[in-house]
């Protein structure tokens, strides 16, 4: 499968799937500070054209991370649905963007086709589509979760603030406990997260801080918040 795509008269080579996804990606500082943003618009541009005409077996034939050395690689790759899978498997990225923003995209339809999908098929997606875009397809999805309060619900917006991460330790135990005061103190119905790597959440928690919420997004594309019964309770 090739990695590449002309715009205008320059020619962009991305070496591989991970290189074109991360080039792909939106402009973030966290990328730019490991080294793997795109180094311009017009190569950002030029990833996500390439990316549109990726096969999605793709991801399952090639794997973002290898499956001999990634478990969840592994337990992913185990677990896919094929027959799930099935009715989108012939589509590329670009044409399976197309399909969820068709009529044949509906709340029945998505939810027997997420056993299907893996995380980096959904990240690939993602990073074709306008935010209005995203908007459309969430809308078809029914996925109602509850901690401090009821998230999920039909006709309710919710929001994420989601600052940089903290670069060591005892602050991030300082911010988890800053937050959860502030939760405490005024009675807010709400949960808090700090983003950073899973394993110092992890030990975080192994140190009592007040965690809700633990963030994998630094582990894999498209993994998201999990709620946690809080440690201290």
């Amino acid at each position: 499968m090739s990695h590449q795509a002309l715009l205008g008269a320059r020619s962009f080579v991305f070496g591989d799937l991970r290189t074109q996804l991360a080039r792909a990606s939106p402009l973030r500082s966290g990328d730019q500070l490991a080294g793997v943003a795109a180094g311009s618009a017009q190569e950002r541009v030029a990833a996500c054209m390439a990316l549109a005409d990726v096969p999605l077996r793709s991801f399952l034939q090639q794997p973002v991370v290898p499956y001999e050395i990634d478990e969840v690689t592994r337990l992913i790759i185990d677990s896919h649905d094929a027959a799930a899978f099935a009715p989108v498997a012939h589509l590329t990225v670009g044409e399976f963007r197309d399909w969820l923003l068709g009529d044949a995209a509906t709340t029945v339809t998505l939810a027997a086709l997420a056993p299907g999908l893996t995380p980096e098929m959904v990240a690939a997606v993602s990073k074709l589509m306008r935010n209005q875009d995203l908007m459309a397809v969430a809308k078809k999805v029914s996925v109602v979760t509850r901690f401090r309060n009821t998230l999920g619900l039909p006709g309710h917006l919710a929001v994420r603030l989601q600052p940089n991460p903290p670069t060591d330790s005892p602050a991030l135990v300082s911010l988890l406990q800053l937050l959860d005061g502030i939760v405490q103190q005024h009675a807010i119905p709400t949960q808090t997260c700090v983003l950073t790597h899973v394993t110092n959440t992890l030990q975080a928690l192994e140190l009592g801080a007040p965690v809700d919420l633990v963030f994998r997004g630094a582990l894999r594309a498209l993994d998201g918040d999990v709620p946690l019964a809080r440690a201290h309770a």
